[in-house]
């Protein structure tokens, strides 16, 4: 049973205050609240057994170490790799893509080869391969979107070449919140034996992630986003490409020998976690997943679709809004303006009236370009939310334009 009140109540910071309102927190793509659970887990791991990992022969790091392997193991559980060591721990998805992007480049691409990646992309998933494509004197490829915010994938068979040697999408688009058919785009580029990285940074808190069905390459998220704390992500990759790629940072605990003359590397998946590692992190990753299963992954989805009908209907009745990724096949973000009113303008009074959503171009200027504008009001929803709160931020758009025009 999907208790509302009970989860509502394991999320400290749904019961502040915000200039004396009650908090409604729509800022969900940017951020999501922690439960109690991943707080204590955290707090424990500091007052209790905090100690670095894999270098000590005491009780306290034995323990550290074995809580942080478990953690990958957890991870490795939740999205249905084949082993751990194809699961990479890292400072988050941004972290995760540069990963990939240098390390996949220096092994694989040369001068004139191409990458391809969509025009829905945030920054993080295209400045990477930029910065490479520079490097290596390649070309970066866009799949154009269309006026509804979905993937023109007709252009897809002319896009993917002889000359591409990856292929990088988001699983479901930050700013939009439209969800891109990837196990499409990853068969088709497996046709022609072109492996794919999936952004899974706004999908893997909205549904069941299953790496090994999708058959992507490398599959990355940031565990801020997913009920976990920050400083903290992860990289998924096959085996076969993990252990042809080269690692991007040098130092402590990725290496197997050392000498002046030559260094050897250490196994997956460590030769891709140089220095002290933010195990702490994992530890409180590894418990919000174990929170969201316990939750009930099918719960959560119900729970955001049904919030998401009811947004969609609140929104339609309310004139002089325009919404931006105008499909049915999209997680709870609706990204918005209001007529005559800059985003920032209505941003700033939503927040007087103790509603917090996202302003601007949420890290994807190309996106915004696509629509002629600079940015939109971006209310993003997860299991946590009510309707209740719905109707406040309804409430509160009419008071931005009573206030504003």
């Amino acid at each position: 049973m999907f208790d509302i009140d009970k989860i509502r109540s394991d999320f400290p910071v749904l019961s502040c205050t915000v200039y004396g309102k009650k908090l409604v927190y729509f800022d969900n793509g940017a951020t999501t609240q922690k439960p109690k659970q991943v707080i204590n887990a955290i707090t424990e791991a500091y007052s209790k057994y905090y100690s670095n990992i894999h270098r000590g022969v005491h009780a306290l790091s034995d323990i550290s170490s074995e809580k942080y392997e478990s953690a990958r193991e957890r991870i490795r559980s939740f999205i249905n790799a084949s082993a751990k060591e194809e699961i990479v721990f890292t400072s988050g998805t941004t972290a995760s893509i540069n990963l990939v992007a240098f390390s996949f480049g220096e092994r694989y691409i040369s001068q004139g080869d191409e990458v391809l990646i969509s025009e829905l992309e945030h920054h993080a998933n295209i400045v990477p391969w930029q910065m490479m494509c520079e490097r290596k004197d390649a070309h970066l490829r866009v799949i154009p979107v269309n006026d509804d915010g979905t993937l023109h994938l007709e252009d897809l068979d002319h896009l993917i070449t002889e000359k591409t040697k990856i292929v990088a999408v988001s699983q479901v688009s930050n700013a939009l919140g439209v969800i891109v058919p990837v196990k499409e785009i990853i068969e088709k580029a497996h046709e022609k034996n072109i492996p794919v990285l999936v952004d899974g940074a706004q999908g893997i808190q909205h549904g069941h992630v299953d790496v090994r069905k999708l058959d992507c390459d490398f599959y990355v998220f940031s565990g801020h986003k997913v009920y976990g704390p920050t400083g903290i992500g992860v990289l998924y990759g096959k085996r076969e490409w993990l252990e042809e790629m080269p690692p991007c940072q040098g130092g402590g605990d990725m290496v197997e020998r050392v000498t002046f003359e030559k260094t050897t590397y250490n196994e997956l998946p460590f030769k891709f976690e140089a220095g002290t590692v933010n195990f702490v992190g994992a530890i409180g990753l590894a418990t919000a997943l174990e929170y969201i299963e316990a939750t009930g992954m099918d719960n959560i989805v119900r729970q955001e679709a049904d919030l998401k009908v009811y947004a969609d209907e609140r929104i339609k009745a309310t004139g002089g809004i325009r919404v931006y990724g105008n499909t049915q096949n999209k997680i709870s973000i609706i990204s918005f303006l209001i007529d005559k009113i800059h985003p920032y303008d209505a941003g700033l009074i939503l927040d007087k009236m103790g509603i917090a959503v996202r302003t601007g171009s949420h890290c994807a200027q190309p996106i915004m370009a696509r629509f002629g504008i600079d940015g939109t009001i971006r209310a993003s929803l997860c299991f946590y939310n009510t309707r209740e709160e719905i109707d406040i931020l309804i409430a509160g758009i009419e008071k931005v334009k009573s206030m504003m025009l």
